[in-house]
C-alpha cells in the first residue's frame, strides 16, 4: 500500500514537472517512518525520479542550462552543507512540518500563466534564490522544485513551460549532493528503498507521459496541497 501511494503521488507531481520530495516526506510522516530515515529516503527517491524526468526534457531540448547554471552555482553546496547537518527529532519534526505547510500555501496560491514571456534573471537573484533553496533541500530532504517553480514564475523570471523544464535538473543536482551530505552524516535510507524507487519511478514515467491530458494543472495542484497541508499539521503536532 505503501508503494502504492508512492507511485501515486510521483505520478501527480509529475504531471506539475516535480519530482515529490515533499509529498514523499508527508507519506512518511503518515506512516510513522524514523526521521532518520526519512531524509535519505526522501532525496534518494528524488534521484530516481529527477533523474529520469531530466533525461526527458534534455532529450527534447527543453531545458535551459543558462539560466539553470546560477541556480545550481550557489544552491548545489548550500544542498550539500544543509545535508551534513543532523538536526533533533524536536527540531526536524516541525521544522519540515512547517515547511510542507508552506509548500502547501506556494501550490495553493501559485496561478498558472497563460504567458511565455519572461524577463532577464538579475544574476543576485538567482544566486539567492539558489542558495536558500538549496539549504532547504539539504536540511529536510525536499529537493526544492516546490519552491524554485513558483518563485521564479510569481517574479516573471520564467515562463510555466520553462520552469517546469528548469525544475527537474535543479531537483536531481541538489537532492544528489544533499544525499551524499546526509549519508556522510550518518544517516541511511529505508532498507525497502529498492521498491520504494520502483514504484516512484513507475509513477513517473506515467506522469510524464501523460502530462496535463486527463488531469489539469489547477486540480492537480489542489490535490497536492491538500496532501502537503495534512503530513504538515500531522509533524507539526506529533
Amino acid at each position: 500500500m505503501f508503494s502504492l501511494a508512492l507511485a501515486v503521488i510521483s505520478l501527480l507531481y509529475a504531471t506539475v514537472g516535480q519530482a515529490g520530495g515533499t509529498a514523499f516526506l508527508g507519506l512518511m510522516a503518515f506512516a510513522a517512518l524514523p526521521p532518520t530515515e526519512m531524509r535519505p529516503t526522501a532525496l534518494a527517491l528524488n534521484v530516481v525520479v529527477a533523474t529520469y524526468s531530466t533525461w526527458v526534457f534534455n532529450r527534447n531540448r527543453a531545458v535551459d542550462w543558462t539560466m539553470l547554471r546560477p541556480l545550481l552555482f550557489s544552491s548545489t553546496p548550500m544542498a550539500l552543507g544543509g545535508g551534513l547537518i543532523v538536526l533533533g527529532d524536536y527540531i526536524y519534526k516541525p521544522m519540515t512540518g512547517i515547511l510542507l505547510l508552506l509548500a502547501g500555501a506556494v501550490m495553493t496560491l501559485r496561478r498558472d500563466r497563460v504567458s511565455d514571456q519572461d524577463r532577464q534573471i538579475p544574476l543576485w537573484g538567482t544566486v539567492s534564490v539558489g542558495a536558500i533553496v538549496g539549504l532547504i533541500s539539504g536540511l529536510t530532504g525536499v529537493g526544492g522544485g516546490v519552491f524554485l517553480a513558483p518563485t521564479l514564475i510569481a517574479l516573471n523570471w520564467a515562463s510555466p513551460k520553462q520552469t517546469t523544464a528548469l525544475s527537474s535538473p535543479f531537483i536531481l543536482a541538489n537532492s544528489t549532493v544533499g544525499l551524499a551530505g546526509v549519508l556522510l552524516a550518518g544517516q541511511v535510507p529505508s532498507l525497502h528503498l529498492g521498491s520504494y524507487a520502483i514504484a516512484a519511478l513507475g509513477g513517473s514515467i506515467t506522469g510524464t507521459a501523460i502530462g496535463l491530458k486527463w488531469l489539469g494543472q489547477t486540480a492537480t495542484r489542489f490535490i497536492l496541497a491538500a496532501v502537503l497541508f495534512a503530513a504538515g499539521i500531522q509533524m507539526v503536532l506529533v
